[in-house]
């Protein structure tokens, strides 16, 4: 475990760097720094075509990196986020290829973490994949994160605050609403926050 200065050095230099959310630990590295983002592929083994999110601090961030977004995502916004909720809707000119794997969309997530937040609002967008090998399952204790990639990152460990359950993934790309991926968060959950969710 390194202290929040160390780990913030390592990330403005365009390091990869361990870091806690509520869900599992995540591998975090600035999003739009190529090599940044190279070295979080290479420390996971994980194949170049396989897009990555944007880990953001705010709505308008959001809103600067998409484009036709639906009319209710401020009210999505204010239900969920920052939470176990990531939200794929259209990428704009702004996504770097390297994030989204030259896909027409991309992935936004806003772990609720205050240290990861305020990294996030420091050197945001930033991405942030579970910090295990590909294909293994997701990191969820910190040392145990370190030893599977081999010593070659630091981060801060705080294992009491992951709950180890994925995220809901929500596509919002479509004319209609999709759960890629069902997290914490229900579609039963989302309705009732958001009735103007088209299923």
């Amino acid at each position: 475990m390194a202290d929040q200065a160390a780990v913030a050095e390592i990330l403005a230099a365009g390091g990869a760097v361990v870091l806690p959310t509520e869900t599992v630990y995540g591998l975090f590295a600035k999003a739009l720094d190529q090599q940044a983002v190279k070295r979080v592929y290479d420390l996971k083994r994980r194949p170049l075509d396989r897009a990555m999110n944007l880990n953001v601090a705010s709505l308008e961030d959001i809103l600067a990196y998409s484009k036709d977004q639906p009319a209710y995502l401020a009210k999505l916004y204010q239900a969920f986020l920052p939470g176990p909720l990531t939200i794929i809707l259209k990428a704009n000119d702004k996504v770097p290829s390297w994030v989204n794997s030259g896909l027409s969309t991309v992935g936004f997530r806003l772990p609720d973490h205050p240290l990861t937040q305020e990294l996030i609002r420091e050197y945001g967008p930033l991405i942030g994949p579970s910090s295990n090998l590909s294909g293994q399952a997701s990191g969820t204790v910190f040392e145990d994160i370190v030893e599977q990639l081999d010593h070659q990152v630091i981060g801060i460990a705080d294992d009491s605050a992951i709950q180890g359950l994925d995220s809901t993934i929500l596509d919002l790309s479509g004319d209609r609403a999709n759960i890629l991926r069902q997290g914490i968060i229900s579609k039963e959950a989302l309705l009732e926050a958001v009735p103007e969710l088209n299923f």
